[in-house]
C-alpha cells in the first residue's frame, strides 16, 4: 500500500537524519510530502468538478416531447413546475400532492419564519443519555437507581423531511458488549409534529439505598439487576403554526426571525417494561433488603392526552433558544401479573424539552436536551422514572 510505503520511508529517513543531527532537513521533507499530497487532492477535486460541469453543459435535445423531462433532469435543467413539460402521470400527481401538502401544512408568516433556501443537511451528532428511578420499592426504604451514561456518535443525511442516519455506541466500543439500544424518529412541519423512540438498557446502574429506620445511606456501584425497555410515539398539533416554528429549533430547516410561542396538543402512547433483581446486590448489601421481597416485573401501556406550550426566543440574528413543556395524562393498562399488587389506572407524566441553535451562513450548531418523567403507583410500590437525553450537533446545509 502506498501510504504504508510512505510511512516506512519517512521513518528510515528520520532515523538516518537524526543520527546526523539534520533536523531541519527532516521537517522540510515532511512538509514537502504533505504539500504534494495536498496538491494531488486539490487536483482530483478540480478534475471531478470540471467533469460534472462538462456533463451538465453538454448539448441535448430540447424538444418538449415525452422524454424531455428525463433528458433535462440528467443535465440539471429540469423545472418541476413547468407547465409545458410532459411528465408521467404519476410524477405529475406526486408533485401536485407535494405542492398541496406544502401549502396546507408548511406555510408560515414570513415576518416570523422563513426557509433556509436549502433542502439537504449533513449532521454530525454526539448523544448522551441515561435513565433513573427513585421511590419506595420496599416498605420503610427509599431507593435511587441511576444508569451509567450511554454515549453515541452519529452521522445523518437529510433531504427536506426525509433523513437517514447511523449511530454508534462509544461506550460499547470501549467496554465491549451491547448493553444499550436507542432509536429515535421525528417529523416536523408547520402544523404538526410527530416522534417515536425505542430504548433498551441493561447497562449497570448506581444504587443509593436508605433505610428509614437508620440515618445512613448506602451506595452500590455497578448494580446489574436493573433491566428496562421502553418505546412510544406521540403526535401533536401546533396552534400558532404561522408564527412559531418547532422545526427551527429541532430540525434546522427554518429560521425563526421574531420570538413567538404556541400551545400544542396531541396524543402520546407508551410501553414500559422494568424489572429489578435484588439477588444481584452484593453480599454486604443484602442485610438492608427484606429477605422475603420479590419485586414484580412492571409492564404496562400508557394512552395519554398531551397539552403543553413551546416558545422560541430569538437572540440576535444567529441564536435561537426553545423551551417546550408538555404534561401528558391518561389511562394505564397493566400487562401480565403484578403479584396481586393493585396498580393505579391513572397515568401521570411530564415531558420537558430544550433546544439551542447557532446559525452561521450554511453552517449550524445545536444543543438539544429533553427529560421524560413518569410516575408508577400501586398498593405496595411508588416510584418515579425518567429518561434524560442530551445531544450536541454540527451540520451544514446545501
Amino acid at each position: 500500500m502506498r501510504w504504508l510505503r510512505y510511512i516506512l520511508v519517512s521513518i528510515i529517513a528520520l532515523l538516518s537524519l537524526a543520527a546526523r543531527g539534520q533536523d531541519v532537513t527532516v521537517d522540510t521533507v515532511a512538509l514537502a510530502d504533505t504539500t504534494v499530497r495536498l496538491n494531488k487532492f486539490q487536483q482530483l477535486r478540480q478534475r471531478v468538478k470540471e467533469r460534472i460541469e462538462e456533463k451538465m453543459n453538454e448539448p441535448y435535445d430540447t424538444v418538449h416531447d415525452g422524454g424531455y423531462w428525463w433528458r433535462a433532469m440528467k443535465h440539471g435543467k429540469v423545472d418541476v413546475s413547468g407547465k409545458t413539460i410532459q411528465y408521467p402521470k404519476f410524477l405529475r400527481f406526486a408533485w401536485r400532492v407535494y405542492k398541496w401538502g406544502d401549502k396546507a401544512f408548511n406555510s408560515y408568516d414570513s415576518a416570523y419564519v422563513v426557509g433556509t433556501g436549502k433542502n439537504w443537511k449533513l449532521i454530525l451528532s454526539s448523544n448522551n443519555w441515561m435513565d433513573s428511578y427513585t421511590g419506595e420499592p420496599f416498605s420503610d426504604s427509599h431507593v435511587v437507581m441511576r444508569s451509567n451514561v450511554t454515549s453515541n456518535i452519529g452521522l445523518q443525511l437529510s433531504f427536506m423531511a426525509v433523513s437517514v442516519g447511523y449511530t454508534m455506541g462509544v461506550s460499547d466500543l470501549i467496554h465491549g458488549g451491547n448493553k444499550s439500544k436507542k432509536l429515535d424518529f421525528s417529523f416536523t412541519c408547520a402544523r404538526f409534529s410527530a416522534d417515536a423512540y425505542y430504548m433498551e438498557n441493561e447497562r449497570p446502574s448506581t444504587l443509593w439505598f436508605k433505610d428509614k429506620a437508620s440515618s445512613g445511606k448506602m451506595k452500590f456501584r455497578d448494580f446489574g439487576g436493573l433491566h428496562r425497555k421502553s418505546y412510544g410515539m406521540s403526535i401533536y398539533y401546533i396552534f400558532n403554526n404561522r408564527r412559531y416554528a418547532q422545526a427551527a429549533a429541532y430540525c434546522f430547516s427554518k429560521y425563526q426571525r421574531r420570538s413567538a410561542g404556541s400551545f400544542i396538543a396531541g396524543v402520546r402512547m407508551l410501553h414500559r417494561d422494568m424489572s429489578i433483581n435484588v439477588q444481584e446486590l452484593p453480599d454486604y448489601a443484602r442485610e438492608y433488603v427484606p429477605q422475603d421481597v420479590e419485586l414484580p416485573r412492571f409492564v404496562y401501556n400508557d394512552y395519554c392526552v398531551m397539552v403543553g406550550y413551546g416558545y422560541n426566543f430569538v437572540m440576535g440574528k444567529k441564536w435561537l433558544l426553545n423551551f417546550t413543556l408538555a404534561p401528558y395524562t391518561g389511562y394505564r393498562k397493566m400487562i401480565g401479573t403484578q403479584h396481586e399488587d393493585k396498580a393505579s389506572d391513572w397515568s401521570v407524566n411530564l415531558r420537558a424539552r430544550m433546544g439551542l441553535v447557532f446559525n452561521h451562513k450554511q453552517f449550524f450548531f445545536g444543543l438539544q436536551s429533553y427529560a421524560d418523567i413518569h410516575r408508577y403507583k400501586s398498593d405496595q410500590h411508588n416510584f418515579y422514572g425518567s429518561i434524560i437525553d442530551s445531544t450536541a450537533m454540527a451540520g451544514i446545509r446545501f
